[in-house]
């Protein structure tokens, strides 16, 4: 009779072997996956962040220029300069000349 307890005990220990080796290979596996999924995602944000690194980058550039150019508005050669080119006018001391239109 004690032997037949002990093999019920053997067969009912190796299931739970069994089991307990799976659950883990499971859990490896799973492990495994989301690693190679985060690995990706990873790799996917750093391409992002160059690219707004860039962004960052030209829009800097812009808005320096943007000032450059808020700035020369400011100036009295740019009132000058707008006035010769959209208005025509020109100084006291200066002589305006035009070519003459040619017909091709």
């Amino acid at each position: 009779m004690q032997n037949r307890v002990v093999r019920k005990s053997n067969k009912s220990s190796r299931a739970t072997i069994l089991l307990v080796l799976l659950v883990v290979v499971v859990i490896v596996a799973a492990t495994v996956i989301r690693s190679l999924s985060l690995s990706e995602k990873r790799d996917e944000l750093a391409i992002t962040e160059v690219q707004l690194e860039q962004q960052l980058e030209e829009a800097n550039n812009k808005a320096d220029e943007l000032a450059e150019r808020e700035k020369y508005m400011k100036t009295k050669k740019y009132i000058e300069d707008e006035a010769k080119n959209k208005l025509g006018l020109v100084n006291k001391d200066e002589i305006l000349i035009k070519p003459k239109d040619r017909d091709y």
